[in-house]
């Protein structure tokens, strides 16, 4: 399965993964989902946003048993030039635990699912976890279709030219309620591991984390003949924010990243007429996070500028019942929480029972070609999902992680 996925949406000058929603590469991911799911006989659906399950054995009677299913997957899209673990590991994990389970003859009583949500990383179009979110009703249809990506190009056109009906996407109630539990697995995208000596990790929470837009005006001018004090360039005001944004983050004790800018027009001998950054804010408190953002903010507005938020998610603790019947049937694993994002915290805000497991990254380093983990801590990380997955979908009631 690694092999197959290697090649796809893959960089011959980084080497590293260009894989967004919606794109020919995106099509390759999710007809190889698909596959995998023929592959095994699994019942392959997709809800209203795309997002690709495959079922062993019927969610909907698990529904109307009152007893409903037991998912675990990731996300197949990547960020510009991002690593080859960061969701896919997930994912194939997902595959190589349903095939242990069935080669030790296991029967499960609950339904067991594999999910790819499309559009994890919002690389294309801005906003992370937009297929989980969706669905969840986190953000509507009408916004995600509003969207749009560096070219100009909205979501509902992409969904289009990829061949769907824009307006079918929206919450869908009935796939979420087909979940009783989730599990994601996933590369840790740090190196507490590497410290702890472990190949694997029970995630706790996710830090609070937004995205914002900081717009500048400016004026087009010749940057050659346009004296310093008749220019109105705003390079200047974006330049200042990403100072700004360094310096609220170690103020605060928080982290703050501006990792996209576009530029109109974009020519080197010209003075920008408008500049658009991102800002990317986390941290382990709320208050710290809001605080260097407000910081950020007041100096964007006397810059003339404007931000605008264009998504929040709150701190995100996972199901403590679930989570410790992780640890037990693990063997009191370490404990890790995340400043990462992940469909899992989306899952838990909406109130199903969620949990996460960590698989060590030697490098530390991800969202770049970097990203890495051995081959035997992948297989530690499927043996750990195979033995969560037999416990919850052959156990019952609230404290295997269903509902209550």
């Amino acid at each position: 399965m690694w092999a197959e996925l290697e090649p796809v949406g893959r960089s011959e000058r980084s080497g590293g993964y260009r894989r967004f929603a919606w794109s020919r590469a995106d099509h390759d991911l999710r007809e190889w989902f698909a596959a995998e799911a023929a592959r095994r006989g699994l019942d392959l659906t997709e809800d209203r946003m795309g997002n690709q399950w495959a079922w062993w054995g019927d969610p909907d009677q698990a529904v109307r048993d009152g007893d409903p299913g037991v998912v675990t997957g990731s996300h197949l899209d990547s960020v510009p030039d991002g690593g080859a673990f960061d969701g896919p590991l997930g994912v194939v994990s997902a595959f190589s635990a349903l095939d242990a389970l069935r080669d030790k003859g296991f029967a499960p009583r609950r339904p067991i699912g594999v999910v790819n949500f499309v559009d994890e990383e919002g690389a294309r179009f801005g906003v992370a976890c937009a297929g989980s979110r969706v669905i969840t009703g986190a953000m509507t249809g009408r916004r995600a279709r509003s969207l749009t990506d560096a070219d100009g190009t909205t979501m509902a056109d992409a969904l289009q030219a990829a061949g769907r009906d824009p307006h079918q996407i929206g919450r869908d109630d009935e796939t979420v309620a087909r979940v009783g539990a989730f599990v994601e697995l996933h590369v840790e995208q740090g190196r507490a591991l590497v410290d702890l000596g472990h190949p694997v990790a029970v995630g706790t929470d996710i830090w609070p984390h937004g995205r914002w837009r900081l717009d500048f005006p400016g004026e087009a001018n010749h940057a050659g003949t346009t004296q310093l004090e008749d220019r109105h360039d705003a390079m200047l005001g974006f330049a200042g924010a990403v100072l700004a944004a360094r310096e609220a983050a170690t103020t605060h004790g928080c982290v703050a990243t501006v990792g996209k800018v576009a530029v109109t027009p974009g020519g080197v001998n010209a003075i920008p007429s408008a500049v658009t950054g991102w800002l990317d804010a986390r941290g382990a408190s709320p208050r710290a996070v809001r605080r260097a953002v407000a910081d950020v903010r007041s100096m964007v507005e006397q810059a003339g500028g404007v931000v605008s938020e264009e998504s929040w998610t709150a701190s995100t603790p996972f199901d403590a019942v679930l989570g410790a019947r992780l640890q037990t049937v693990l063997g009191n694993v370490p404990a890790l929480g995340t400043g990462a994002g992940h469909d899992a915290g989306i899952f838990a805000n909406a109130g199903v029972p969620t949990a996460m497991l960590f698989v060590r990254n030697p490098t530390g380093v991800s969202h770049s070609p970097r990203e890495h983990a051995e081959l035997s801590d992948c297989l530690e990380g499927v043996q750990a999902l195979t033995t969560v997955l037999e416990d919850l979908a052959g156990a019952q009631g609230p404290g295997a992680g269903g509902r209550a």
